[in-house]
């Protein structure tokens, strides 16, 4: 590996990359791509989400979120449901299975940011 001072860019890339890497066996063992678990991490992390908010939080664009929460409904790791507060919006939030995925998943993610001396979520 390259020993060289590298700047914002490629090292948010390569920690990236490492992360992939790292859950990429867990996540296709379940069928799902990292953009989906974008989605579960987000949701992790903030339950109860609107869908535009849960575009940004996950960094994603609004225009794929609905794909990609529409398979994860269909694998029963998020529940969708009417938002209360305004009948016209939706909120999503994990199931008992996503949670449970989610911290297996958060696990792998807490010791790659331990090996790349990146401080992670405590959550």
């Amino acid at each position: 590996m390259l020993h060289h001072p590298m700047g914002a860019t490629l090292r948010l890339k390569h920690a990236e990359s490492a992360l992939r890497r790292a859950v990429l066996p867990v996540l296709s063992e379940q069928g799902l791509t990292f953009e989906q678990w974008q989605v579960l991490a987000a949701l992790r992390e903030q339950p109860g989400l609107r869908m535009t908010d849960l575009a940004e939080l996950a960094v994603l664009p609004a225009a794929s979120l609905t794909r990609h929460v529409d398979h994860l409904v269909e694998h029963a790791l998020v529940i969708r449901r009417i938002d209360p507060a305004d009948k016209r919006r939706a909120v999503v939030a994990l199931s008992g299975l996503g949670e449970q995925l989610a911290a297996r998943v958060h696990d792998i993610e807490a010791a790659v940011a331990e090996d790349l001396d990146v401080p992670a979520s405590r959550s």
